[in-house]
């Protein structure tokens, strides 16, 4: 049972990788919610629908990340 044991140990620390930090200088993602919008620090891009990114719609961010990063390289 202790070798299962562990296995299951060494599997799980292999799937959930590096522990980092989740302090400011560490974020992905800088969002600024204020006066009704939602804006990304990194791209810039912003939107008044501040429901519908709360709820999980963050396609158009995701995208303006990508045009942002395809025109750097």
């Amino acid at each position: 049972i202790a070798i299962r044991e562990e296995e299951q140990k060494t599997k799980l620390a292999a799937l959930k990788g590096e522990a980092v930090s989740a302090s400011w200088g560490n974020a992905i993602r800088a969002y600024v919610l204020d006066e009704g919008r939602v804006k990304d620090a990194r791209t810039k891009y912003e939107t008044r629908d501040t429901e519908a990114v709360l709820n999980g719609k963050i396609d158009e961010f995701i995208e303006a990340y990508l045009k942002m990063t395809s025109q750097a390289g």
